[in-house]
């Protein structure tokens, strides 16, 4: 019998014996189909009608009318007479996409037509869509329509990590039907970590009585200092039977579920209960704070026997094609000191100890392979040499994916640009706690998984893409929720519509309509439409405030006098000019109240604003702000923020900046500021050198300026002169370099990020 806890959180109020059919609804279909005609007519869903299936689709039809069950409070009988209207799940082979379907609804029946059942169940979810979330009938008016719709992604995925902190087995079942809802058909289960073991291994007891509880968790900040503890123990895992019971319901739901075991980086869990897996020996503990640990799996043979053990635990628990088995951020420290990896290193022929992971991988990889599966890795897997038939899971931006695709290897995206649920979406001082970053809707749908610099026969190895929640800062799934709604509906368009298709605006107005089925499905969702996007910019020569909104039919309400927006206040219609500092506050309105929070901006004049100002390089794509003029447009970034319009992030790169002015200018100091989150690999730099003619003494000036690092997030720098007059000004700001062994993103370069450069 198939489950009804899909069902059990969709609760709706049913009025059973109304003669009149309730009103047909307008759809605002997500993710929006390929084709799309409304026509004229309603079909009169009520208890009359039938429901036909083939024999292939008859398993999606039953659950279709188990839904429409739980929704209005009858099934649908399954045979007719001449007199009644019909439901049909039709079988139609001619459909070229497994995953594709047609919609068919006139006034005498509906037909849904699919060349599997995955397809039949995607019709299903966007005929969910084209009834009301609250009935009030017990006869459902649905606009006559056609749609024929099919991904554009074979791959359409969703993670979320249970290590760093745990989740019921009722919740993973609730974020299964989210998925499935969505038309995504992969859930990546995150298992284990430094934090924690989260699924039993019978052959390894040790696993579930040390590795899967902490002493305690960090809390606040990983930044913060000092770091704080809350002092309590923590932890739990999965039992293979909570484990069979959760594939099998998203098999129900046509959500393949791929584990990921980690290795092997990100197994100090592991290893705190068999300490004999690390190089040293040592006992060590269950981390209890966020980051990259030094201690990972040694590769000996005792260690290999011991992953292909709890393999043989893992893999019949989950029918799907892929294991995950990690491969990012290994430190290489415990190895460099290990005269067994290092005796190994010369036996095998290997360059160093990044071939060693190769040969770890490429070991592991063979070992599941001939259990009848294949591997999925994060791309630090390309390092030292990529095992012979990875798929690669690309993160640190799409550098891994080209590599892989180019080199014939199927690649998965879920880089931290676009694709990182974890970092913040709004900037507003009111959100949660959260990693850092800054996420926004708008940026998730306008990913393209597709990236340059693959010709088109390489483009084929693009499975997908896929939305990533690492849980180090939430705590409950309440705010799982809030991080993942609404990023993950834009993801599942990105994977499944056709790019013309796609509009953000067209996108957000189906998203306010779509709140409130999520309203309905009891889903903690963000609701950030009713923000602005505001900025300084330059129109006919004037400095201009330029502020919009992505709603239609709304007003956009603003104060100047630090005050907050009223219905009263002064309605924004065009671009406002600038006179000098200024404090703008605007606010989304309708004809009766406020709708949003309150924007701010604030605009300080300086000297360097309105000058010609390049750049060199140019900062990273996907943390570029708004452009090198966003460095001297007298607006500030965020103090949390590091992904917003104001900052600008460089990549292991050595930044020049000269600023022009149109004449010559009397200045005293220059200031800046830089993000310093170690934790995200981002680092202030130890150094900056100027260079600048004074024009009144004919005296060229040249120097290096040490900055004065600390364990704050926020590094300020200000360098102090004496009244000098110049015409330009030359700023170099070399890279932090290297990251150190033991920290997170160890042997990576560092990232800089600047803020606004003042001058006074």
């Amino acid at each position: 019998m198939r489950s009804n806890i899909f069902f059990k959180f969709i609760i709706f109020l049913c009025f059973i014996g109304c003669s009149k059919p309730q009103s047909a609804l307008r759809p605002h279909i997500i993710p929006i189909p390929n084709e799309f005609n409304m026509q004229e007519g309603v079909f009169i869903l009520d208890e009359k009608v039938s429901l036909h299936a083939d024999d292939k689709l008859q398993s999606v039809a039953n659950f279709f009318n188990t839904y429409l069950k739980e929704k209005l409070g009858y099934s649908l009988k399954t045979q007719s007479s001449s007199t009644t209207k019909n439901i049909v799940f039709q079988l139609d082979e001619t459909i070229e996409n497994d995953e594709g379907y047609e919609l068919i609804v006139d006034t005498s029946q509906i037909i849904i037509k699919a060349k599997t059942e995955k397809g039949a169940f995607y019709a299903f979810q966007t005929f969910r869509q084209l009834l009301p979330t609250t009935i009030e009938s017990d006869q459902i008016a649905i606009r006559n329509l056609a749609i024929k719709d099919a991904p554009r992604f074979v791959y359409r995925g969703m993670h979320l990590d249970v290590s760093r902190h745990l989740f019921s087995v009722d919740f993973i079942k609730k974020y299964i039907d989210m998925i499935a809802m969505l038309k995504m058909n992969t859930f990546h289960w995150h298992l284990t970590d430094d934090q924690g073991w989260r699924i039993e291994i019978k052959q390894y007891p040790e696993l579930q009585k040390v590795a899967a509880y902490r002493d305690e968790t960090l809390i606040g900040h990983y930044n913060d200092s000092p770091q704080q503890f809350d002092g309590k123990k923590y932890g739990g895992f999965y039992t293979q039977d909570d484990v069979k019971s959760i594939v099998a319901y998203a098999s129900e739901r046509y959500v393949t579920v791929i584990p990921e075991i980690e290795m092997p980086g990100h197994s100090q869990a592991a290893i705190a209960a068999y300490p004999n897996l690390g190089c040293t020996g040592e006992n060590t503990k269950v981390a209890t704070k966020w980051g990259v640990f030094e201690d990972i799996y040694c590769p000996k043979e005792e260690t290999f026997t011991f992953l292909e053990h709890v393999l043989d635990e893992v893999m019949p628990l989950f029918p799907g094609n892929y294991i995950h088995i990690g491969g990012d951020e290994a430190p290489k420290t415990r190895w460099k000191a290990c005269e067994h990896c290092q005796a190994l290193i010369k036996k095998e022929d290997l360059k160093d100890e990044h071939g060693l992971q190769s040969y770890f991988i490429a070991r592991m990889e063979k070992y599941i392979n001939s259990k009848g599966k294949q591997i999925i890795g994060w791309d630090e897997i390309l390092e030292g040499g990529l095992a012979p038939n990875a798929t690669v899971m690309s993160w640190r931006g799409t550098k891994g994916a080209v590599e892989a695709a180019k080199s014939g290897h199927d690649v998965i995206l879920s880089p931290t640009s676009h694709a990182y649920f974890d970092y913040y979406q709004s900037d507003d001082e009111d959100e949660p706690l959260s990693i850092g970053g800054y996420l926004p809707l708008e940026k998730v749908y306008y990913f393209n998984p597709i990236p340059k610099g693959l010709s088109k026969e390489e483009e084929k190895y693009v499975l997908g893409a896929q939305g990533n929640l690492w849980t180090e800062y939430i705590t409950t799934s309440d705010k799982v929720e809030y991080m993942v709604f609404p990023r993950i509906i834009a993801m599942a368009e990105v994977n499944w519509s056709n790019p013309r298709q796609r509009d953000y605006q067209d996108f957000t107005y189906r998203l306010s309509h779509f709140h409130k089925r999520l309203d309905a499905l009891d889903i903690n969702y963000a609701n950030h439409l009713y923000e602005i996007e505001g900025e300084v910019t330059t129109r006919n020569n004037q400095l201009v405030f330029d502020l919009q909104t992505i709603v239609r039919d709304k007003t956009i309400r603003y104060t100047t006098d630090e005050s907050s927006p009223t219905l009263t206040s002064t309605e924004y219609t065009s671009y406002l000019p600038i006179e000098g500092s200024t404090v703008l506050k605007a606010a989304v309105f309708d004809e009766k109240e406020k709708l949003g929070r309150d924007f701010t901006l604030v605009f300080n004049r300086h000297k360097a604003v309105g000058a010609t100002i390049t750049l060199d390089p140019k900062p990273y794509k996907a943390y570029a702000g708004s452009g090198k003029e966003g460095l001297i447009n007298g607006v500030s970034g965020s103090d949390t923020r590091y992904g917003d319009k104001e900052w600008l992030g460089f990549w292991g790169k050595d930044v020049t900046i000269t600023i022009e002015f149109d004449k010559p200018t009397k200045i005293n100091s220059i200031s800046t500021r830089f993000y310093n989150a170690n934790g995200q690999w981002i680092y202030a730099p130890k150094e900056i050198s100027f260079g600048y003619l004074d024009v009144i003494n004919s005296k060229i000036a040249q120097g290096i300026t040490p900055v004065q690092n600390t364990d704050e997030t926020l590094i300020p720098f200000t360098l102090q002169l004496d009244d000098i007059t110049v015409e330009s000004i030359e700023i170099h700001i070399p890279n932090y370099g290297t990251i150190p062994e033991g920290l997170q993103g160890a042997g990576n370069k560092g990232w800089t990020f600047l803020d606004e450069i003042v001058i006074r």
